[in-house]
């Protein structure tokens, strides 16, 4: 993985409401965008725009089903990163 892609994703990771929305997928598994919407509290605008920064740096994987949208963590992504920072101690 190049140095590029991992500072995009420490960069989507690094604001509280995105970390937030990470750890409640952690719990979950997956879910829809509606349950993240009443789980952070913030318009639909809002929570649209950190699941396109997490989509868009690789770190969520997002599934269209009918109207519905599906995101789970992208575990490879998670592999990567974390042995990022494994060669950093």
């Amino acid at each position: 993985m190049d140095a590029a892609m991992i500072e995009k994703a420490a960069n989507a990771l690094a604001d509280k409401n995105r970390m937030a929305i990470l750890l409640k997928l952690a719990r979950q598994e997956n879910c829809c965008c509606g349950e993240i919407q009443d789980m952070i509290c913030l318009s639909q605008p809002t929570v649209s725009h950190h699941i396109k920064i997490l989509v868009d740096s690789g770190v969520l994987i997002s599934m269209k089903e009918g109207r519905n949208v599906t995101l789970t963590i992208n575990k490879e992504m998670m592999k990567h990163l974390s042995m990022f920072f494994l060669q950093l101690s």
